[in-house]
């Protein structure tokens, strides 16, 4: 009997990492031309030097979704955030970008895998896209179970 395996299942940073993979490969997701230029949040210097971070935010913004919705731009703005670096005055908290997460959900919800909550709450997953996770989450613990003989 083959036991269920839900992305809860598995580990988070190899679950997006497939995900990501899964968005890249398929030819779906569009990456934005600004992608190169952009940071990703007030707190930081720099963009992102890995040129497949959109992938990885997109799929670590649906893996969220399967954990906890509804969720809105707003509170994925608190969880990407990170410590402001103030100078010689104290550090606080700096909220991530908001363009990055918006542009992220319309692109899941391109593909079908992220929907509008009906009562106006943010977003939530699609029973399409806890299909697909649920696929993948399957596919990534059947390759790394140890083979029996």
């Amino acid at each position: 009997m083959v036991k269920p395996t839900s992305v809860k299942d598995v580990d988070q940073a190899e679950i997006v990492g497939k995900i990501a993979h899964f968005l890249k490969k398929s030819g779906k997701v569009k990456v934005p031309e600004w992608a190169d230029l952009v940071k990703t949040g007030v707190y930081k210097e720099l963009a992102p030097t890995n040129p497949d971070w959109y992938y990885i935010r997109a799929a670590s913004i649906a893996r969220r979704l399967y954990i906890r919705s509804p969720a809105g731009v707003g509170s994925f703005r608190n969880v990407y955030g990170g410590k402001l670096r103030r100078g010689v005055q104290p550090n606080s908290y700096g909220l991530a970008a908001g363009g990055v997460i918006r542009k992220a959900l319309q692109t899941l919800e391109a593909i079908k895998w992220v929907e509008k909550h009906p009562d106006g709450k943010g977003r939530i997953l699609s029973k399409q896209g806890r299909k697909d996770l649920d696929r993948i989450a399957q596919d990534l613990r059947n390759s790394s179970k140890p083979q029996e003989f």
